[in-house]
């Protein structure tokens, strides 16, 4: 154990609490993550005492700023890679309409007992008498050992204390691939409707997390079988379910999504594409349909789920800007690379997917490949052969054609000039059809050829060419 305490920041805490005659103790996830064996910059000590007094010490030793938080009764401090929290041993306590505390000075074993979970209250002694000594009271190295997130006390009420430590229960076992005790899993059950006393902001950021996660999909099935889905994002469990008519069923799009998030996870940390997998199927619920004879279609999903997403990350408090928009493109143009991947790639299909999709273009491939869930191995390898031949066809054409991030050879002001005609009609109706025509191969993408065929369109609409030459 002493060998992960050689930082000099613990040696300065030991000489301190040797000096004052204090008990401070190292505990949470720095703790944790020793047995873990995974690195971390985050270190929590709890004095039984003035935490922060002792802070104040510790920050004068290492000639560093101390911030202090005297409302939270805490202190913090930046040395080298690590930051430092102190905070004095505590006990709490909680009302029935608020996740605030209230807190009194106690002993390391209150402190220990208001922690979330075992695994996270394990501590280790700093003074120099017991450097090094584990405090495990609650058998957190045992539940390390099975891989089990557990409560040191009740778990009703653990979680009815403090609704948010549900949603962290099950962020921890998406993280580290643990299972959730049952009795936890019980009373997160019977304590779901409590989360409502949690702000969005809170909620959400664990869902990030969630997200983020190596298998997200542990989360989901937790937040999905505990009902607490159902509180915080309920648009997503309309995904839930098979409906059969004649026979004829279609997948269960909730799994199907999972699998989906699943898959992009392992070929990128992009939160935002991660999201774009979660909401790629968001609108399959109302536009579903059994057409007799076929059977369940989803026309138009891309396109209404597109429109869903502005409602979706306004409702969970994520970002409204270009993240939103990115999510929202890769939703409206998911299916178009397995069009693609269908049939046979003509250049101007290609040329359109790149106008389109611009620099998000890998992403939404990332996509389209993880939206291949099938267990049929032969569909799965004709699947990816035939991507591998679209991505070919799109590195082809925008080598030759470079037409990511388009900008119009020949702009408003080109043919305003060309022509000596006002801003209007005439100017939208030639730039679209230069556009169609550099898409459809027409012409190339070139200043000189789209400044002919700018000529001819005007002449056909009845325009006049004014200008000999327009600037370049």
């Amino acid at each position: 154990m002493k060998q992960h305490l050689k930082h000099r920041v613990f040696t300065v805490i030991s000489k301190l609490a040797g000096e004052h005659n204090l008990q401070v103790y190292a505990i949470g996830g720095f703790v944790r993550d020793i047995f873990l064996e995974r690195p971390s910059k985050d270190i929590d000590i709890v004095i039984i005492g003035n935490g922060i007094a002792f802070a104040e010490a510790v920050a004068a030793k290492l000639k560093v700023k101390l911030a202090i938080f005297k409302n939270f009764g805490t202190a913090s401090l930046k040395y080298q890679d690590l930051e430092v929290e102190f905070v004095g041993a505590r006990k709490e306590s909680y009302r029935l309409d608020s996740r605030k505390p209230i807190v009194e000075n106690g002993t390391l074993e209150d402190d220990q007992k208001r922690r979330d979970f075992t695994i996270n209250a394990l501590a280790i002694s700093l003074h120099p008498d017991t450097f090094g000594d584990l405090i495990d009271p609650f058998e957190g190295i045992k539940d390390l050992e099975a891989k089990l997130i557990r409560t040191p006390l009740n778990p009703v009420e653990t979680f009815s204390d403090d609704p948010l430590r549900m949603m962290r229960a099950i962020r921890f076992a998406s993280q580290l691939n643990f299972k959730i005790d049952g009795i936890a899993v019980d009373a997160i059950k019977n304590n779901k409707d409590r989360i409502t006393i949690v702000s969005q902001e809170r909620i959400t950021d664990e869902l990030n997390k969630i997200i983020l996660s190596p298998k997200p999909s542990i989360g989901f099935n937790y937040l999905f079988d505990t009902g607490l889905l159902h509180k915080i994002f309920p648009v997503m469990t309309t995904l839930y379910g098979v409906e059969y008519i004649d026979g004829k069923g279609h997948k269960d799009n909730f799994y199907h999504t999972l699998q989906v998030l699943d898959n992009i996870c392992e070929t990128t940390e992009d939160l935002w594409l991660r999201w774009a997998a979660i909401l790629h199927d968001i609108a399959k619920p109302p536009t579903k349909r059994f057409e007799p004879g076929h059977g369940w279609t989803f026309h138009g999903h891309e396109d209404k789920g597109a429109r869903m997403v502005p409602k979706i990350f306004a409702q969970l408090k994520l970002p409204l800007n270009e993240k939103m928009k990115l999510v929202q493109k890769l939703v409206q143009l998911h299916l178009r690379p397995i069009v693609l991947s269908r049939s046979i790639v003509t250049d101007s299909a290609v040329r359109r997917l790149l106008f389109e999709a611009g620099d998000d273009i890998e992403g939404l491939m990332l996509l389209c490949k993880a939206d291949v869930t099938t267990k049929n191995e032969y569909k799965v390898k004709k699947y990816r052969n035939n991507f591998e031949l679209v991505q070919q066809k799109l590195k082809d054409v925008e080598e030759r054609d470079n037409i990511r991030n388009w900008q119009p050879p020949v702009t408003g002001t080109d043919i305003m000039e060309l022509f000596g005609i006002k801003e209007g009609r005439e100017v939208g109706i030639i730039k679209n059809k230069i556009r169609e025509a550099i898409l459809e191969g027409e012409i190339p993408n070139s200043r000189p050829e789209a400044i002919n065929y700018t000529i001819k369109k005007g002449e056909e609409i009845g325009l006049k060419v004014v200008a000999n030459t327009i600037t370049n």
